[in-house]
């Protein structure tokens, strides 16, 4: 009787299944495969097209911050449900949800760091937490770094990712949020403490039409979307087609609404720069 033996390439494809999963990652702008080890030594940068990978509040924390120096503020604070909101999910289980999803309790992280030694308050909010919206927990923690920063005479620096805006769910007490952070940002001012707005992809809506558009330098990562109304819906209103590259950093540096768009990379040295300059 005649015995068949298994093909040589059985074993390599087994090899193959055995390979641990989440060792590469995609670009989702050129769909080119990075390992994930390059990927975190480039600043989660697509090395092929350069697109700006998002990223959580700790990520960005321990990329721009001096390590060890950053001390959280208002970390305890979390939000209730002042208008009962109901929907297919109430406000309560979207919060659990993003909670258990994040590791965060809400949208935005706020403190004291270094930036190559030099104080400055901080403030990173989360797309990744309901969008990074706004509601009257994320207020509040830009409202009280803005206060220490007033009473330490301290420059400021907020990283703002937030797709989302206002939080619909907290109704008007979300929309109260951009006059009470654009109100407490005007003391800044006359105390000429200095304001670095840093914007990433995406910032839109509320945020961008309160505190994070009112920096005394306003700073973009490339590629970013920025705007109050997404390009889908200006376009859907005026039945028009819209610009290339429409609410990008790069168009919104050209039409003056930035100040500079600054690599990943760069962003740590640019921001002791402008500290430096402006302190």
């Amino acid at each position: 009787m005649r015995i068949f033996k298994k093909p040589f390439s059985y074993g390599l494809r087994k090899k193959r299944r055995d390979i641990p999963d989440g060792l590469w990652s995609k670009c989702p702008k050129c769909s080119h495969m990075i390992f994930k080890k390059i990927l975190e030594e480039n600043f989660y940068v697509c090395l092929k097209c350069g697109y700006h990978f998002s990223l959580g509040c700790w990520e960005r924390i321990d990329m721009v911050c001096d390590k060890g120096t950053f001390r959280e503020i208002a970390k305890d604070i979390a939000s209730c449900d002042p208008i009962n909101f109901s929907g297919p999910k109430t406000y309560p289980q979207k919060l659990n949800e993003a909670m258990k999803e994040t590791g965060l309790k809400e949208a935005a992280i706020v403190g004291e760091a270094k930036i190559n030694g030099r104080d400055l308050t901080l403030g990173v909010t989360d797309s990744r937490f309901i969008m990074g919206s706004m509601g009257s927990v994320v207020g509040e923690k830009i409202t009280r770094i803005i206060e220490v920063s007033l009473s330490k005479n301290l420059p400021l620096v907020i990283i703002s990712g937030s797709g989302g805006g206002a939080r619909m769910y907290e109704g008007m007490l979300s929309l109260m949020q951009m006059a009470k952070t654009s109100g407490a940002l005007s003391y800044l001012k006359q105390k000429n403490i200095p304001f670095i707005s840093v914007l990433t992809n995406p910032t839109m809506a509320g945020v961008m039409a309160s505190f994070a558009g009112l920096g005394d330098v306003i700073v973009a990562e490339p590629g970013a979307l920025i705007g109050f109304t997404g390009p889908r819906v200006i376009k859907q209103t005026i039945k028009e087609d819209l610009p290339k590259e429409f609410q990008t950093s790069e168009f919104n540096l050209g039409h003056g609404l930035i100040d500079m768009v600054v690599h990943r990379r760069d962003l740590k040295p640019t921001l002791d720069k402008l500290l430096y300059y402006l302190t």
